[in-house]
């Protein structure tokens, strides 16, 4: 196993605390010899969860887990039919243990934090890396520092990193201020990184692609639609899939298609221009906070994963978000926050486009949890109605919006 920069193809000992390419300056990929790893699905009967998959992963301890991964795809067919598919899939990454794909990534970014002697991690967030962040250092008796932009982070997940003890500093600027910052931080203090630039959290987000193939019953579904923020999952996910595809647990790569808010698209500007590098957007805006970025670190992997897969990258409306992420919860009882919804919204939309045909197998991946963002919920649902308490009164008001 070594780092390799994914650019210039400079190698690096994965011993080494380095997050980008000293020659070029490219992202880096964990590169195994996979001539040394016995993979077959009779070697994976257990139950799915990330550790299930541990020849793949890059760590050589005993992991810091509290039991992530494993969470459930849902087949939901009153979405579809309104949708016009006829088998749609939800893998709900909200069911992780903090509640978002996150963890997956930090049980690995962690461990290998003390695998290499690190005493304290950091990472720059809009929310959901920083509760996993907390929550697996605590787990792991080590220091965390967050870095948040101030004033656009969901209370829910501020509340989760304060809890586990982490150092939350809330900085006046948005997300791409903080992550610049933090890795400043990080080279000066010597923290261990844990935004999604480091190559080794990228390898746990992975067994997403590895748990809906083993869930499908080691079939590859024809599509994979997914929220892109930072842009780590949709590249890491196609990893996977291209390491099943390697070791011939499946044939074909889904299309790997990412939906970005049209607040914050960079991503989708440069797939419809057919470049591979972006042009950062300076004031991202969207309800969708968790995607609520700019300047995406993984965006050259991202956008191969797309080109690669034949796949597509679109932009959906804060409002048409806030539509799918109703239509989830009323239709299939998933609750999803906002940035999660967006997946469901790039489906109905390229349906509606005719770009997704009506007979594919699509799974959506919804990647946090409803209650990161009570307040959305409110804002978006309205209060409680407030009644008397008094049957007659409760009556009056039932009989206005519900119909037997």
């Amino acid at each position: 196993m070594f780092l390799e920069c994914i650019e210039c193809k400079a190698e690096y000992p994965d011993t080494e605390i380095i997050y980008t390419c000293k020659r070029c300056g490219g992202l880096l990929d964990v590169i195994y010899d996979y001539s040394k790893i016995d993979l077959s699905v009779q070697k994976l009967k257990q139950p799915p969860s990330v550790w299930k998959y541990a020849s793949l992963l890059p760590i050589k301890r005993e992991p810091v887990s509290i039991k992530e991964g494993g969470t459930p795809l849902y087949r939901c067919d009153r979405l579809a039919k309104q949708i016009g598919i006829h088998e749609l899939y939800v893998k709900h990454e909200g069911l992780n243990p903090t509640g978002s794909f996150k963890d997956r990534g930090m049980t690995v970014g962690v461990s290998k934090a003390l695998e290499l002697g690190m005493k304290t991690v950091a990472c720059a967030s809009t929310g959901n890396t920083s509760a996993s962040l907390a929550i697996y250092a605590a787990k792991a008796g080590i220091s965390a520092v967050v870095l948040l932009p101030e004033g656009k982070v969901a209370m829910g997940k501020v509340a989760q990193a304060l809890m586990h003890g982490a150092k939350v500093l809330a900085i006046r600027g948005n997300f791409d201020d903080a992550f610049r910052l933090v890795r400043e931080l990080c080279d000066r203090e010597e923290f261990y990184l844990l935004n999604s630039i480091n190559p080794f959290r990228l390898e746990g987000q992975k067994t997403i692609g590895f748990e809906i193939i083993d869930q499908l019953g080691w079939e590859s579904p024809d599509r994979i639609v997914l929220p892109v923020g930072n842009a780590g999952n949709i590249s890491a996910i196609y990893k996977g899939f291209s390491e099943f595809k390697r070791f011939a647990i499946i044939e074909e790569i889904p299309k790997m298609t990412g939906i970005q808010a049209e607040g914050a698209c960079p991503i989708v500007n440069a797939f419809r221009r057919g470049a591979r590098e972006i042009i950062p957007e300076k004031n991202p805006e969207t309800i969708a906070s968790a995607i609520r970025i700019g300047d995406p670190v993984n965006a050259p992997k991202a956008l191969h994963a797309i080109y690669d897969s034949e796949g597509i990258a679109e932009k959906v409306s804060d409002d048409e978000i806030i539509d799918a992420q109703k239509s989830l919860a009323r239709l299939e009882g998933i609750g999803v926050e906002p940035a999660s919804a967006a997946s469901i919204a790039g489906l109905q939309k390229l349906r509606e486009q005719g770009v997704i045909e009506q007979d594919e197998r699509v799974v959506c991946v919804t990647t946090g949890h409803l209650l990161k963002d009570p307040e959305e919920v409110i804002s978006v649902c309205g209060a409680p109605i407030e009644v008397e308490a008094d049957i007659e009164a409760i009556k009056r008001v039932l009989s206005k919006s519900i119909s037997k």
